[in-house]
């Protein structure tokens, strides 16, 4: 199979690039860059660039206001974009419960909902893992009983990421506590202003507090919220759950970070009055890393190319567990280039660019940040042994 890019998709490449370059905020991009904390107008602000672009939505077809791309395009993009100093969109409007509404919704509800998602009027949170029920999600106890035209909402979730931002959450709840496991589960879209809904912050390794745990307390919904018919919300998770795994693995941002490791290198000194880019042993780790990368792009533009119409499979386990072992040695590799300067950090630093680094040069200052953010890329979107249960079942001979 040839995977080169053909003349029309190298000029698609150019016109990418053309255009971040001359609309990405430098401001963000100095963010992005310079690993300092994205916040919510930053992501926000780039959403509607691309939206005023007509690139709003780069997954969606043109039927529900997309760019109609082909996979191929859409991981172009990406690239590009990413490889820029672009913050990624955001998942979970436009691949997480974007996707779902298309298939599933009635055309009431997409009307209602879609057309907000590019534009960024509607902020979106996923409200799927709670306490003892993340891997084994089956097994969620949040409830909606039904009264009249409403549901009563009562259960907490957790890591849920930028519910602090959200407008509105999609939420897993069990709709029939008699019935087998995955078969009383139902999809709310929930305003995240109505009564009953805390969100409170869970802080992590890195500092941040991007993720959350929301507790809904007698919350009422409106029927019409509900998603698809009552009870077959297991069918929607798993189809929303394969087009986010795809998203993990993180190629653009591969792409960049190798980029910044190889110029962090180039920077730190070897301790023998030379650069340690020139050492032996760390070009031969940066090499290794970079031909990591370059097998992870052949995987994804096999699997973007070779699609079967039929919505994601076991590849998106397998990109999902490969993505992220990649980005997860890209960030150990830079914290080894950092060295001692890596390590003591202060988060109020990357919240703030007039602080001075805690130690050492500016760019080694983020250096454990990122380490620590990073390990949670094989944990979110299904842990990497329940992607080998799910690639162990679904490809026969395995």
């Amino acid at each position: 199979m040839d995977l080169r890019y053909t003349a029309a998709e190298q000029a698609f490449r150019d016109e990418v690039r053309a255009f971040v370059d001359a609309s990405l905020p430098h401001d963000i991009c100095e963010k992005v860059l310079g690993h300092r904390r994205v916040e919510k107008d930053d992501y926000v602000r780039w959403h509607r660039i691309l939206h005023a672009h007509g690139w709003g939505a780069p997954t969606w077809p043109k039927d529900f206001g997309g760019t109609g791309w082909n996979a191929l395009q859409r991981l172009i993009f990406e690239i590009e974009a990413l490889k820029a100093g672009a913050p990624r969109l955001l998942p979970f409007g436009l691949t997480m419960i974007g996707p779902v509404l298309m298939k599933f919704a009635t055309q009431e509800m997409q009307a209602r909902f879609l057309p907000r998602i590019p534009s960024m009027e509607d902020f979106w949170c996923q409200g799927y893992s709670e306490p003892g029920s993340g891997s084994d999600l089956a097994s969620l106890k949040t409830r909606a009983v039904r009264r009249g035209d409403k549901y009563i909402v009562n259960g907490q979730k957790t890591w849920t990421t930028m519910a602090h931002f959200a407008d509105w959450i999609f939420c897993l709840v069990r709709t029939d506590p008699e019935a087998k496991p995955q078969e009383g589960i139902s999809l709310l879209l929930i305003d995240m202003k109505t009564p009953g809904v805390t969100v409170r912050p869970i802080v992590t390794l890195d500092g941040g507090h991007d993720v959350n745990e929301t507790w809904l307390e007698d919350v009422e919904v409106p029927v019409e919220n509900l998603v698809g018919e009552e009870n077959r919300g297991w069918t929607y998770a798993k189809y929303l759950l394969g087009h986010e795994r795809t998203g993990i693995a993180g190629i653009g941002h591969c792409h960049r970070e190798l980029r910044q490791l190889k110029h962090y290198a180039a920077l730190a000194a070897d301790g023998k009055g030379g650069r340690l880019l020139d050492d032996v042993r760390m070009r031969d780790k940066i090499a290794r890393i970079e031909m990591d990368v370059m097998a992870l792009e052949m995987l994804l533009l096999r699997v973007a190319t070779q699609g079967n119409g039929k919505g994601p499979g076991p590849e998106a386990s397998i990109v999902k567990i490969r993505g992220s072992e990649v980005q997860q040695d890209i960030a150990m590799l830079q914290q080894e280039v950092a060295g001692p300067h890596g390590w003591p950090y202060s988060p109020q630093w990357l919240e703030d660019g007039a602080m001075q680094p805690v130690s050492g040069p500016d760019w080694a200052s983020p250096a454990a940040s990122t380490y620590f953010d990073m390990r949670k890329v094989s944990i979110y979107g299904g842990a990497t042994e329940v992607q080998k249960n799910i690639i162990a079942k679904m490809i026969p001979g395995f």
